[in-house]
């Protein structure tokens, strides 16, 4: 099921890249092929944990350059091999409640996430990423923070990774 888009409280971009969706979905899917491109350089992800089911956990540690780390855990949504993958941080693994509080300091919020994989052309893929925030307060923090800049960047650096296969 796909949620309305309201752009009072959603983000969204897509974008059409030269690999195919089953090499976007593994690099999305297992562990160590997330963690070399899923946060914008000179940011990195020191650790990722996937459980790829619904209600299975995703759960990952990014790090500033600074050395502050920001761990993310969720649980997914939806799990349609190389088509969509959803997942929240809304709830915990088992789509138990999460007690994540907002957060100024961190700049923690609730929001589901889809990524969404059409093939198209020869070999590669339409890609859509939508972001659905709890509230307009969310999706303005997620914009300021540069979300469609910093999933851009990161789905360039995911292109560049799964094309050294």
């Amino acid at each position: 099921m796909t949620p309305t888009f309201d752009p009072k409280l959603d983000l969204t971009f897509e974008r059409f890249v030269d690999v195919p969706p089953a090499l976007i979905w593994k690099a999305w899917t297992q562990p160590e092929h997330l963690m070399p491109w899923f946060c914008p350089l000179p940011w990195k992800t020191i650790h990722a944990e996937i459980d790829l089911r619904p209600g299975g956990i995703f759960h990952t540690v990014m790090q500033s350059p600074e050395g502050q780390t920001f761990p993310n855990i969720g649980c997914y949504l939806e799990v349609i091999e190389n088509e969509r993958l959803t997942w929240t941080n809304a709830l915990l693994p088992g789509f138990r409640p999460s007690r994540l509080h907002q957060d100024e300091e961190t700049g923690a919020f609730f929001f589901t996430a889809t990524v969404e994989l059409f093939p198209h052309g020869d070999g590669g893929t339409r890609y859509v990423a939508t972001v659905h925030h709890e509230d307009e307060a969310g999706c303005e923090k997620h914009r300021a923070m540069g979300y469609e800049q910093g999933w851009g960047m990161a789905l360039e650096q995911l292109v560049a990774y799964v094309k050294t296969w």
